[in-house]
């Protein structure tokens, strides 16, 4: 199918999918932000689709498969390869641990000092993007774990608790970025339920950030901003005080927000989340990490370039981030900002630009980039603006896993 002929048919599929749905063009038209007569000429076939993320926006829309949308398009498309440490991570999920410290009462729990080390070596990985090393190590971090909240002596056992919720944290935060929303959600519950059991309202609420990061991995942005907001109402008066782990806690919740209210297209509140985190960082100072956080003034900057990338203002995202300090945040931070440096300059088509910040970000978090479905969807992008795609590119998209279809 040549290309003029490919606009026409996804053209009409798109007028018969509208109708089916009983959607006036003027009614798709601000569901997918763009205006009617855009709608009006890709229906027409007069105006060409080739970006596998406006398929996806339509596809999403119209509630139909995007494999049905996109079929036999001259664009790229995404093939998806199983992380490195998804599936172990799962099973880390699936086992019954809790059973072997109430009936084999004659198990010795682990030393309290060597689960220390090893949770904050989870979340050394976690920060890292190495989440094949981290799924090894709960493999058999978690069992241990479970089995000393009910095994050691009573007095260590909120310890353990807590321990037990900071690792679980770490196993949902790896999941969400790996593209597993429910088990990073099964994952996330784990770590508030351990949480409860030491009656430290900030472990919790560590629980619940992590949770709005599952809620963003899914596009669940209702639930996202509940549970966001919730939590940072919660710990307002805590955080109005001189509690500088609260003020991370809320402050982390409130940049949360911000992208929440960027990925429903509302600037106003978005840039308002952003001013009231910019804030509370100046209290402190400088970035500090409580509860994995990292919040500070570094990350307030790393989410204003976010916000900005999901908004279109490529501009500010690209100042934004030619004066930010990162060398105070994790590498996973780092190169997360790095994806976003790229998404602007693809908004400016500026091709050459995001293959280099790409490449910069692979070369900090390998496993993280090629397993992020945002750099998987960018580089087909990037592959469709240029008629020949360099080798660079080739090369990027084959180790994400986007590949180029056929004309």
């Amino acid at each position: 199918m040549t290309t003029p002929d490919y606009q026409r048919a996804l053209g009409r599929k798109i007028a018969a999918e509208r109708r089916r749905r009983g959607l006036s063009q003027p009614e798709l038209a601000r569901m997918i932000d763009r205006s009617v007569a855009w709608v009006s000429q890709v229906e027409r076939g007069a105006r060409k689709v080739d970006r596998m993320s406006v398929l996806e926006t339509l596809a999403n829309a119209l509630d139909i498969p995007l494999a049905e949308l996109a079929a036999e398009a001259p664009v790229v498309a995404a093939v998806t390869e199983e992380t490195p440490g998804a599936a172990t991570l799962r099973l880390v999920l699936s086992g019954v641990y809790s059973l072997r410290a109430l009936l084999n009462g004659r198990h010795r729990p682990a030393a309290m000092t060597r689960l220390r080390t090893k949770t904050s070596q989870a979340w050394e990985l976690t920060h890292a993007g190495r989440y094949a090393d981290l799924a090894d190590l709960l493999r058999g971090l978690i069992p241990d774990l479970e089995t000393a909240v009910r095994a050691l002596p009573e007095g260590q056992r909120a310890d353990a608790a807590e321990l037990l919720a900071t690792a679980y944290q770490a196993c949902s935060a790896a999941l969400a970025k790996v593209g597993e929303p429910e088990a990073a959600w099964i994952a996330a519950d784990r770590a508030m339920a351990a949480a409860e059991r030491t009656g430290n309202p900030l472990l919790i609420a560590a629980g619940a950030f992590r949770l709005v990061f599952v809620f963003l991995a899914a596009r669940h942005y209702d639930q996202a901003e509940e549970t966001a907001r919730t939590t940072a109402d919660a710990l307002a008066h805590l955080a109005g005080g001189d509690d500088l782990q609260a003020v991370s806690l809320w402050g982390g919740l409130t940049l949360q927000r911000a992208i929440i209210a960027a990925r429903l297209n509302d600037p106003d509140a978005a840039y308002g989340h952003l001013e009231q985190a910019s804030q509370a960082a100046a209290r402190m100072g400088e970035g500090r990490n409580d509860y994995n956080t990292e919040f500070g003034p570094a990350n307030v900057a790393l989410h204003e370039i976010a916000v900005a990338v999901e908004l279109g203002d490529a501009g500010r995202a690209l100042r934004t981030a030619a004066a930010i300090d990162t060398s105070g945040l994790s590498a996973e931070r780092r190169a997360r900002m790095l994806i976003d440096v790229a998404r602007a300059h693809a908004q400016r088509r500026q091709a050459s630009e995001a293959i280099a910040a790409l490449r910069r970000a692979e070369d900090i978090t390998p496993e993280q980039v090629r397993a992020h479905d945002r750099v998987r969807q960018l580089v087909s992008d990037l592959m469709t603006m240029q008629d020949l795609p360099s080798a660079e590119l080739r090369d990027l998209a084959e180790r994400v896993g986007a590949v180029r279809l056929p004309i």
